[in-house]
C-alpha cells in the first residue's frame, strides 16, 4: 500500500503545476512519512547500494572511500532549481578532495528531467528513479532532499528542502568537516 500511495502522490505534484495543490498534496506525503509506515534512511545508516535500484544513468564506478552527497530532486520542484547551481559548485570546488554527487531523479515523465537539465547544467553525476524504489526505501517527503555520507558508507547529514544561502553554508561546512 505504501508504495501505490507514495507513487500517486508524487503522481499528482507531477501532474500539477499549481502551487496550491503541489503543497497540499506534500503536506500529506509528510504527514504519511511521520505517521511511522514509511521507510527511511536516517543520519547514522548505512546508504543502500545504488546499483541494486536499477536507476536510469551511469553511476559512479566508484564511491568506496568518497563522501557522497545523494540529492533527490524533480523538475517541478522550484528549490530544486535553486539547488542546481550550488551543487556545481559544489562539485567543482570539493571534487578533487574526494567528494561525489548523485542527483537522483524522480519525475515520471523522462523528457521532464532532460527539459530541466537543459535550463539547469550539471557535471556532476545525474540518474533518474524511474521505478521511484530508492524514494520509496529512502522515505523522501520534501524535495530536493540530500544526504551526506562519509567514506565509511554511513549517512551523516540529511537535509530536507533548500533554503539558499542558508543550507549552501551548512552544506559547505558539513563536506569540509567530512572531507578532513
Amino acid at each position: 500500500m505504501h508504495t501505490q500511495l507514495h507513487s500517486g502522490l508524487f503522481g499528482l505534484i507531477q501532474k500539477s503545476r499549481k502551487p496550491a495543490v503541489c503543497a497540499s498534496v506534500l503536506l500529506l506525503i509528510v504527514a504519511f512519512a511521520r505517521s511511522g509506515s514509511a521507510a527511511g534512511i536516517k543520519t547514522g545508516d548505512s546508504f543502500p547500494d545504488l546499483a541494486g535500484f536499477k536507476l536510469e544513468g551511469k553511476l559512479p564506478e566508484s564511491t568506496k572511500g568518497k563522501v557522497v552527497m545523494v540529492d533527490f530532486w524533480a523538475s517541478w520542484c522550484e528549490p530544486c532549481k535553486q539547488s542546481f547551481p550550488v551543487m556545481e559548485e559544489l562539485h567543482k570546488r570539493y571534487a578533487d578532495r574526494g567528494l561525489v554527487i548523485i542527483a537522483i531523479n524522480v519525475d515520471e515523465n523522462r523528457p521532464d528531467m532532460e527539459a530541466f537539465l537543459k535550463k539547469n547544467a550539471a557535471t556532476f553525476v545525474v540518474v533518474r528513479d524511474a521505478n521511484q524504489k530508492l524514494v520509496e526505501k529512502a522515505g523522501i517527503a520534501t524535495m530536493p532532499s540530500s544526504f551526506l555520507i562519509d567514506r565509511e558508507g554511513k549517512v551523516r547529514f540529511a537535509h530536507t528542502g533548500f533554503r539558499g544561502a542558508e543550507t549552501k553554508k551548512k552544506y559547505e561546512e558539513e563536506i569540509e568537516s567530512l572531507l578532513k
